[in-house]
């Protein structure tokens, strides 16, 4: 009967050491991002159509591009242009620009 309690407090004392490291689950803690690179980012429509856009041009020169709805017009803002700030139409015809 000794044997049997002695067994049995053993059982017991080990098992509840050992059971909350193999049966709980671990903490996560996020991760901090380092933030997005990429050459480009495109904000697409429903249908699939680029209505703005951030990149780099094949010379490393910086722009935003924000098109209509029904694409005629467009403005674009790039410091490195003569024009910082310019709204054209489809043809590409200035409408209005900035310096």
């Amino acid at each position: 009967m000794l044997l049997l309690c002695v067994v049995a407090f053993l059982g017991g004392t080990v098992g509840g050491a050992i059971s909350p490291q193999l049966f709980s689950p671990r903490s996560v803690e996020a991760q901090k991002p380092n933030g997005v690179n990429a050459e480009e980012f495109l904000l697409l429509d429903a249908k699939g159509n680029a209505r703005a856009g951030l990149g780099l041009d094949a010379n490393g020169e910086v722009g935003l591009v924000l098109r209509s709805k029904n694409g005629e017009r467009t403005l674009t803002l790039s410091p490195d242009e003569p024009s910082v700030i310019k709204l054209v139409d489809r043809g590409g015809r200035v409408l209005w620009g900035a310096p």
